[in-house]
């Protein structure tokens, strides 16, 4: 599962798609290579904006159609290239989407759930599953989405849960969808700190002696094993949140 920011690498002859070519080669034939993509016209944060931009977009937003729709760009610009690849498939969430091509690649991106996307049945709980590693290309510890996956199960009373609308393509027609999903912009809990958890999170488990680090070009890079970050963010969360709400 890669995370990555190609600026941060340096000039690289030929750009992002050699950067993709170079992790396909290093994993191989046997080997899957996934980023968590969303959709750059998601719709997750429409009950925010105001009521004529809401309307609009009710009424004009075309639907998130997997391969088809763009990626979101903002986390890397890999994301786009890789949901372009040749034999990429994608699944079909359109808030939690993820991109894969290789050996598991159909694998992790059926059957999608729409409820709860980052969680059980979800591409992240099949890779948490198949034992996969997360490398995190020069790109900032707060991006471990895999992150997202713990929080369905971590033993933390009133997380916080999100409701909102999509619009996806069902039985050929364009359609808007209830999702339902723990918080994954503001946290499943009201977090006091200055610092994002998740950038926590990840310090904390290279500063265990957790991972690999080095470098690829100029971007600080870190590999780190699923069901490690997985289990140790399990433990970090519960630890820490459970004084913020012990008394609600």
């Amino acid at each position: 599962m890669l995370h990555a920011s190609v600026k941060s690498i340096g000039w690289v002859v030929g750009g992002p798609d050699v950067v993709l070519d170079a992790i396909e080669e290093v994993i191989g034939s046997d080997g899957t290579l996934m980023m968590y993509v969303s959709w750059d016209q998601s719709p997750y944060e429409m009950r925010r904006w105001p009521a004529e931009k809401r309307e609009a977009v009710l009424r004009e937003l075309p639907a998130f159609v997997p391969l088809k729709s763009r990626a979101n760009i903002e986390w890397s610009i890999l994301t786009e290239w890789l949901r372009t690849r040749t034999g990429a498939y994608q699944s079909a969430h359109p808030e939690a989407s993820v991109v894969a091509v290789g050996k598991n690649a159909k694998l992790i991106t059926s059957e999608h759930p729409f409820m709860y996307g980052y969680g059980p049945g979800s591409p992240f709980d099949k890779f948490h599953r198949l034992g996969g590693k997360v490398l995190m290309l020069g790109a900032p510890l707060e991006t471990l989405t895999i992150l997202h996956y713990v929080e369905h199960f971590v033993d933390v009373p009133n997380k916080k849960i999100v409701r909102y609308q999509s619009c996806v393509l069902q039985e050929g027609k364009r359609t808007w969808v209830d999702f339902e999903e723990y918080d994954t912009s503001n946290g499943i809990v009201d977090w006091e700190g200055d610092t994002d958890y998740f950038q926590l999170i990840g310090e904390a488990f290279l500063k265990a002696g957790k991972g690999n680090r080095g470098f690829v070009g100029n971007a600080e890079t870190y590999l780190f094993d699923a069901r490690e970050i997985v289990e140790f963010g399990r433990r970090w969360m519960e630890e820490n949140f459970k004084p913020l709400t012990k008394n609600v």
